[in-house]
This record gives structure tokens, C-alpha cells and sequence, in this order.
């Protein structure tokens, strides 16, 4: 279906993999309007075919394959791509993001979205180029059974075959976890992994391997000559900013271990204490100086945070800060040079780095007290490259193993050492010295994530450093929070671009007067932040110098965009994400820690070294005008314009 807007290709298919169809799916202006793209796209689309008895490995459940509309129109760090579905591991909405080149070149075949309803009858992938989608045998074509680089590989080769010749394609495919259906079985595009809540099993269970997409459709911008000028100015302030500019570039997200180990964050033998002796050893300077080759960024990145490093001769993707925190101190493991290898095999079998260690923590841990006689020991690492595999293809141990930490604490016990959220293992963030994030995991609606949960960490130490035992005015930033990082990636951004928010000067002068002021002023900013949670609209304004999204969405889409109506769409997302997710059961009763976070003190002699969450919930559900059970009432869905 056309559309008056720049930005986007104007076209969503609906290919049901049962009968082999294409259709058009409608997804007019208005929804455009409303719903903008990416994630929140998905969500919109999931809640007008789901009831709440549908189940994740069945045919009625779907995958939406998602862009924003500034995928392809030169904005920073824009190349990426969303999928939404039922989640294996929590059991409603999920939806995981991904960098790689997929959303790009899903856009030159003329598509804003995918949608896969059924199950492919055979082992399948997918062939699009333009206005042709072939189904292909993946047993014949020999990819069912390979491991992630090799299938991209031979997809490769095969599609080009199929197109007559070498182009330019994005990829999508799971590896042999997502094929015997490993519960955390993540989506790879390239080196990018959707990684997280299990989206690569749900592709297993539809017996689709993969996709392979190109074309030649043209992108339009609104107005071509201030979009190009505009994302100039953004390439230069990005390049400029400490964080964005010089640490990230420098050290990636690794070079937050440090930062995190001297405030206490540093999730160590399965999140017991906040601080690894060995940290040295595992962090983001030492991947630097001993292993690093190049830094790498996706489409139109200026950051360019990903490390390459060597394994086995071959130059490969290196780790990111929660492989780092969760495969060293997260076990006892102080061998970088493990790391580097873990982080590859368990790419190339396509499992999610962060709930397979967090599941093996939890794993030793059951062990070390007597509940669980795995052999599994912290700090016993010598055999984990064989476990990987058992865990992918689900042999011995490993398959129960592939079930992950809250299943495993329901069958052995321990559940108060399973450190997962609504089924969602956690990031490497402890957070019992950043109590806001550890709202933030328990109301996150995809469960245990850091990015969905608001990313409060940024405030409680890892940039600015407001006080982080306190809960005042921690729920309604992390509602703020949530909602803008909510947009930027509907809008096909990396919420790395976010860090820009912050200004430049609060974080190179940590002890600053005017830093120091912040900080301490942020406590009781809840009032204000309340107003604006309640009213975004009134910010009717642009604040282009720390903020350039609303600028860059006008010039490319031509839809009017002030930061409060940016504000107030993310809200809509959010909100719609909750809202489908109730009628799977989800309520305040989800909205939980494991009792080691929230009832043990991570120092005996500190008791506010804990998430004091229970009065921190109260205050965010009455921000978000959800009701006392977490449910977005009436009222709520009306004013966004989610019900009518």
C-alpha cells in the first residue's frame, strides 16, 4: 500500500509458510502515524492477531521482521531491524533488535515488514528478490544442520544462483540451537545476533532456516537536501561526544567492566557479590591492548563499539559487555582467551551469550548447595566448548540445560539464586547498586533485559552518578527512559545514538560543580518528570543540539515530530506491548526478582544494598496510569490511542 511519507517503502507482506502464500498486508498512513515502524510496528500488528491462547510453538503464532523508517536514509547507526513474536522463555510479546545489513536490503526488496504465520511443511528458507519469494529445501540445499557462518555461507552462493548473478543481499538464519529448538536460540544477521528471549527457536519450530533478501527499490526522503545536511551535523556531534566518540570507539561496550567494578555492578558468582577480584583479567582495556585487531560498526555507524578479534587463525567478532561480565566473574572465569572462543562457538550454534551463562551460574551454583548433582563448578571451565554443544543440539546435560535457569529452578529448586525476570535471564548489571535498573528489569516487558528496562544505569554510575540506592524519582525516569529508547528503535536507530542526551561536560568532568549538582539534584526531579510523563505534549519543541531524532524523522519522513510527541509514540509502544502481553496472564505478580536481589543486601553491613522494588512498582504503574495489578486501564489505552 503506498504512502504519502518519505522514510518508508510503503509495503508489509503477510506470508503464511504452511500454503506457500504472499499477500499484502494493509498497514496504512495512519498506522504509519501511530505506530511508526520497527518494534512498535510489530507489536501493533501481533495485537490484531492475538487472542491470548495462542502459544509459541504453534502455527498461530507469527514473527514479525520489522524496519524503521530512517533504515536507508543515511541516519547514524539506522541499519537496523526488529522481530517480534511469542517468546519461548516468558511465554507472550517479545521482540529482539538487530544490526547487520537485513533491514536494508529488506527495504530495497520494496518492504517495510515481514509477517510468517503457519509452519513450513519441510525445512525451508526463503529466497526474495523484489517481488519473488521462492521457498527452498534446506535439507536439499544442504543448510539445515549447519552452523551459522557456514549456512550465510552457502545461502550466499545459492541465492546469487537463484538471482543470476553476485548483488548486494541481507541475511537472516538460526543455527543448530534454533533447529532442536534451545529455548534462548537467537536470529543471526552476519555477526549481529537478535540474541535474546528465544525468537531463533520459535524460527526452528516453523522448520524456516533463514532468509536471504535483495532488490533494487530507491529510498525517498522528505526533504533530500536537509536530511543529507542534517545527518552530516549528527555524524560530527556523535564523533565529538565522549561516549560516543571516545569510549565506545575505543573500548566498546566492553570498557564499562571497569566502570561497573569499581561502583559494585559487576555481577560475579551468579550475581552473590558485585565485584571479581580477577577483573583485570576479563575487561575492556585488556581486550584492547592484547586482543583486539579492528573496531567494526553496521550500516551508516559512526560508533563503530564492536571488536574483532582472533579465534583459531580466523578473524571474528569479540565479546560484548555481558558476554565479558556473565562468562567471566558471572562463573569464576578469569581466561579472556576462553571468552573470545565461547563467544564464537556459541555464535555460530546461535544460542544468546547472556541466558546460557546465566543458566550455567545457576547450574553450579544448584550443584555447590546440594540440590542439583550436575558436576558443573564455578571457576571449572575446561569443558564448557563440549556443553555448548550439547546444550545446541540437546544431548545429556545439556538439554536440560537448554531449558534455561527459571525452568531448571522450578524442577531442582533454588529459585531464589535464579537470576531471571518473567523468565528472562539478566543482563551482567547487579543491581542492588542500581536499584533504578533493577525496576527496570522487573517491569521490563520482554522480562530480564537492560535496554527495555530504561537503561538506568546510565544515571546510577556508568555515566552520570546520581545517588543509586535511592528510589526517589527512579520510576519516572525509568518510564522516560523506556519510552524514548522505545522510539529510537521504531524508528530503525541503535539506542546508542541516545547517549548523545547526555551532555558532553556532566561526563568528562565527573567532579565538576555543575555535575556535582545534577547529580544531587536528580532525586527530586520525580515531580517534573511526572508532569512530562503525564503531558509530553506540551514539549512542544525541538532540542536539537542533545536530541537530533526529532529533526531527522521531520526531514526524512515529512511527518511532524516534536521531542513530546516523540515521547508520547514511545509511550504508545510500551504501553501496547504490556497491554497484548495481559492477555497472556502478565500482571503485577510477573513484575518480579528473584529474592536474591531484593531481600539479601549484596553487603551484609549495608541493608539499602538491595532493590527496595515493591514501592518503586507502586509509583511507576501510577506513572504509566496502569492499575494496581500493572494493566494499562482504559483510560490509559484510549489517551493513546490504542483503543478507540
Amino acid at each position: 500500500m503506498a504512502t504519502k511519507y518519505g522514510g518508508y517503502m510503503g509495503r508489509v507482506v503477510e506470508i503464511d509458510l504452511s500454503a506457500r502464500t504472499v499477500r499484502e498486508y494493509p498497514w496504512t498512513d495512519k498506522d504509519r502515524e501511530l505506530f511508526i515502524g520497527g518494534k512498535i510496528m510489530g507489536a501493533k500488528i501481533l495485537c490484531d492477531s492475538f487472542t491470548g491462547k495462542e502459544k509459541p510453538f504453534s502455527e498461530d503464532n507469527r514473527i514479525v521482521i520489522s524496519t524503521g523508517p530512517l533504515t536507508g536514509t543515511g541516519a547514524p547507526s539506522s541499519g537496523r531491524f526488529n522481530i517480534s513474536t511469542l517468546s519461548p522463555q516468558t511465554g507472550f510479546i517479545t521482540s529482539s533488535n538487530c544490526g547487520g545489513s537485513f533491514g536494508y536490503y529488506l527495504k530495497r526488496a520494496g518492504l517495510d515488514a515481514l509477517i510468517l504465520r503457519g509452519r513450513c511443511p519441510v525445512h525451508t528458507w526463503l529466497c526474495i528478490e523484489n517481488n519473488r519469494f521462492i521457498f527452498r529445501s534446506a535439507d536439499r540445499d544442504g543448510l539445515w544442520g549447519l552452523h551459522v557462518t557456514e549456512s550465510q555461507e552457502r545461502m550466499a552462493l545459492l541465492a546469487e544462483q537463484e538471482w543470476g548473478g553476485k548483488r548486494g543481499f541481507g541475511q537472516l538464519v538460526i543455527g543448530p540451537a534454533g533447529e532442536n529448538l534451545v529455548l534462548y536460540a537467537s536470529v543471526l544477521s552476519g555477526e549481529r545476533a537478535a540474541g535474546r528471549t528465544g525468537v531463533g527457536a520459535v524460527f526452528g519450530w516453523k522448520n524456516l532456516k533463514g532468509i536471504c533478501v535483495t532488490g533494487n527499490h530507491e529510498f525517498h526522503v522528505f526533504n533530500p537536501e536537509k536530511n543529507a545536511e542534517w545527518n552530516r551535523k549528527w555524524f560530527r556531534y556523535l564523533r565529538r561526544h565522549p561516549l560516543t566518540g571516545n569510549q565506545l570507539p575505543r573500548l566498546g561496550t566492553a570498557g564499562l567492566v571497569s566502570s561497573m567494578q569499581m561502583r559494585g555492578m559487576l555481577a560475579t558468582k551468579n550475581y552473590t557479590y558485585g565485584r571479581y577480584d580477577d577483573f583485570e583479567q576479563v575487561n575492556g582495556e585488556t581486550l584492547a591492548e592484547e586482543y583486539n585487531i579492528v573496531n567494526r560498526g553496521c550500516l551508516t555507524c559512526p560508533i563503530k563499539c564492536a571488536r574483532s578479534v582472533n579465534v583459531d587463525g580466523r578473524e571474528v567478532k569479540g565479546p560484548e559487555l555481558e558476554t565479558l561480565g556473565l562468562l567471566g566473574g558471572g562463573i569464576l572465569n578469569r581466561d579472556l582467551e576462553k571468552i573470545l572462543r565461547w563467544n564464537h562457538e556459541l555464535d555460530e550454534l546461535g544460542m544468546d551469550t547472556i541466558s546460557c551463562a546465566s543458566t550455567l551460574a545457576y547450574a553450579m551454583e544448584a550443584n555447590e548447595k546440594g540440590l542439583w548433582d550436575n558436576g558443573l563448578a564455578f571457576g571449572k571451565t575446561d569443558e564448557l566448548s563440549q556443553l555448548f554443544e550439547d546444550i545446541a543440539y540437546r544431548r545429556g546435560l545439556g538439554a536440560e540445560l537448554a531449558l534455561g535457569s527459571k525452568r531448571l529452578s522450578e524442577k531442582y529448586g533454588g529459585k531464589e539464586f535464579a537470576i531471571h525476570a518473567k523468565g528472562l535471564e539478566l543482563a551482567a548489571y547487579e543491581p542492588r547498586r542500581a536499584v533504578g535498573q533493577g525496576l527496570g528489569y522487573a517491569v521490563s516487558n520482554r522480562g530480564g533485559c537492560h535496554l527495555n528496562g530504561g537503561y538506568l544505569v546510565i544515571l546510577e554510575g556508568l555515566g552520570l552518578f546520581t545517588n543509586p540506592q535511592t528510589r526517589h524519582a527512579k520510576a519516572d525516569f525509568t518510564m522516560l527512559f523506556q519510552d524514548l529508547m522505545e522510539m529510537i528503535g521504531a524508528t530503525g536507530q541503535c539506542l546508542f545514538t541516545s547517549y548523545g542526551f547526555f551532555p558532553g561536560f556532566l561526563l568528562t568532568r565527573p567532579n565538576g560543580a555543575v555535575t556535582r549538582t545534577v547529580n544531587a539534584a536528580i532525586p527530586y526531579l520525580g515531580w517534573a518528570l511526572r508532569v512530562v510523563n503525564w503531558f509530553p505534549l506540551l514539549l512542544h519543541i525541538h532540542v536539537p543540539v542533545v536530541f537530533p531524532q526529532t529533526k531527522a524523522f521531520e526531514y526524512a519522513v515529512g511527518m511532524p515530530m516534536t521531542f513530546g510527541k516523540y515521547i508520547r509514540c514511545g509511550e504508545r509502544g510500551y504501553t501496547l506491548d504490556r497491554y497484548v502481553s495481559t492477555r497472556f496472564g502478565v500482571s503485577s505478580k510477573d513484575d518480579t526478582l528473584p529474592r536474591r536481589l531484593t531481600d539479601v543486601p549484596q553487603d551484609p553491613g549495608d541493608p539499602k544494598s538491595r532493590v527496595p522494588l515493591e514501592d518503586m512498582k507502586k509509583t511507576y504503574y501510577r506513572a504509566r496510569g496502569w492499575d494496581k495489578n500493572g494493566r494499562p486501564t482504559q483510560r490509559t489505552l484510549r489517551k493513546l490511542k490504542i483503543l478507540s
